[in-house]
């Protein structure tokens, strides 16, 4: 008797894992018998992928954050590495972190495995010449974003990155209404609510944390009756935003929610939030939004003074919509009053309806069967 297929996943960060999710049950209704298997977190978990090792081992922000971790996830590259050096995969799937994920899928594939790249690194906004790099490493590479095959084929690599949409693009729409969603979480349903997000990693906390409170201690009192919800994305976080709320916004109507990032969103009339996938999610949502980014020094001058980065724009909304409309407040232009005159603006109606209009747009545009589509792409090479 043959043996089942063997699909391995190394996913990075909690957005790799809602990725990894959707695409292990996208697999499995294709390859029922298959074992799949890896670097997982929650929803990979739960849609049946056995664990390696943890998604958390590979959560780190920023430049700096990562040289600080770095002994700790070149050993689990190692682990990895020998792994499936012993026991070779039918197939491996990294997902999202590609500073970690390619050189072991180029390793890999080097020794007769299979490896397939999901996620495109941001070549289109820095560090260009990796896609000769990513050609070299796996035999796909799945994009999740309408622009970014063509950027691929710009660079020399032909018939290899495939567009495939969003999965959330599936899971999220804008159809609860907040006042829907307030009464889910058990909160009274009138009057102004802001959701502030200041990340799922303990660095994001770090630097986004004060300005974000203090910001916050800024609306409520030009805002009358406005209440603050902020989902815990690690039970490890609780007691270090309890602390910060306590010391830079005390007496404030603000609530802590145990996960339930989602669910803040969708109750909010606006979000203020960290640079990175869940701006994408507020968007699929449907809520206006703030976006805020602060990192180490030296993060700073690598990406912004010594021009690394290419785009004019760092958040996913304005790199996917016709015009530019989320507000970006980046390392020293995060401040409180920046960041709460932004906010403000979008408790009206102009800014706020320039933002929906555009997020509309994007929707229609990722909404393309993201999971089914990568797994119709894969089983050939099954």
């Amino acid at each position: 008797m043959s043996r089942p297929l063997r699909i391995a996943l190394v996913a990075g960060e909690l957005s790799g894992d809602l990725l990894g999710g959707a695409l292990v049950r996208a697999l499995r209704e294709r390859l029922p018998q298959a074992q799949c298997y890896g670097v997982v977190g929650p929803r990979m978990r739960e849609a049946g992928c056995a664990e390696l090792a943890s998604i958390e081992m590979l959560s780190v922000m920023g430049i700096a954050e990562v040289l600080h971790a770095l002994p700790r996830i070149l050993r689990l590259r190692k682990q990895l590495f020998q792994e499936f050096s012993r026991n070779p995969p039918d197939l491996l799937i990294g997902i999202d972190a590609p500073d970690f994920n390619l050189p072991l899928e180029r390793k890999l594939r080097a020794r007769g495995v299979k490896t397939v790249h999901v996620v495109s690194p941001t070549v289109w906004a820095w560090r260009a010449g990796r896609v000769h790099g990513i050609d070299r490493a796996v035999e796909r590479i799945l994009c999740l974003f309408p622009f970014e095959p063509a950027f691929y084929e710009q660079q020399g690599v032909k018939d290899k990155a495939l567009y495939i949409g969003h999965p959330l693009a599936e899971e999220l729409d804008d159809r609860t209404t907040p006042a829907q969603a307030r009464a889910a979480l058990g909160l009274a349903e009138q009057g102004p609510v802001l959701a502030i997000l200041p990340g799922s990693r303990g660095s994001e906390l770090k630097y986004l944390g004060l300005p974000f409170a203090q910001a916050a201690t800024l609306l409520a009192q030009r805002i009358p009756g406005l209440r603050i919800i902020t989902p815990v994305a690690k039970p490890s976080l609780r007691a270090g935003l309890q602390a910060l709320i306590a010391q830079q916004a005390p007496g404030l109507d603000w609530t802590l929610l145990d996960g339930k990032s989602r669910e803040a969103m969708r109750a909010a009339d606006v979000v203020m939030l960290a640079s990175g996938t869940a701006t994408l999610e507020c968007l699929l949502l449907g809520r206006p939004m703030v976006v805020g980014y602060r990192g180490a020094w030296f993060t700073e001058l690598l990406l912004l003074k010594l021009g690394m980065l290419k785009t004019r724009y760092v958040s996913l909304p304005n790199l996917l919509s016709d015009e530019p409309v989320v507000p970006e407040l980046l390392q020293h232009d995060c401040t409180p009053e920046h960041l709460a005159r932004e906010v403000q603006a979008l408790f009206g109606s102009a800014a706020r309806q320039r933002q929906l209009a555009q997020f509309d747009a994007v929707r229609a545009r990722l909404r393309c069967n993201a999971a089914q589509r990568a797994a119709e792409l894969l089983a050939p090479l099954l």
